[in-house]
């Protein structure tokens, strides 16, 4: 079972840390990725992370303002958003898979409930 939180209103140009809470006790061998979802849109790829926090992967929109980091002690994966922007404005679902840093929704088995954030200009 996951938990996204951290979602919230922020102006643009500031920064909001989301974080995915697994209660699996095997949470450390999964790849987590972030993915968002516009109203009336398909999820889009975030950012995603491998089980060991090594490797990562970024979505075009986001690389160099987002980061994706895990802490397997606490069954938490973060998602650092700085330089937000109005279009970064979306539901933000992170989910498990399997170990490597994938962008595929397919690869992923598990999903959170999603945090909103709002970006405004």
């Amino acid at each position: 079972q996951l938990q996204a939180s951290g979602g919230g209103p922020v102006r643009a140009g500031g920064s909001l840390r989301l974080s995915c809470t697994g209660s699996a006790r095997s949470f450390g061998a999964y790849g987590i990725a972030w993915f968002r979802q516009y109203p009336g849109l398909e999820r889009d790829f975030v950012a995603s992370v491998g089980w060991s926090g090594e490797s990562t992967d970024y979505d075009d929109s986001v690389k160099g303002r987002f980061t994706i980091s895990r802490d397997n002690a606490k069954n938490t994966v973060y998602l650092q958003m700085n330089s937000l922007k109005p279009e970064d404005t979306a539901v933000y679902y992170c989910a498990a898979g399997r170990s490597s840093a994938y962008r595929q929704q397919q690869m992923y088995d598990y999903w959170g409930q999603g945090t909103l954030v709002t970006v405004s200009s």
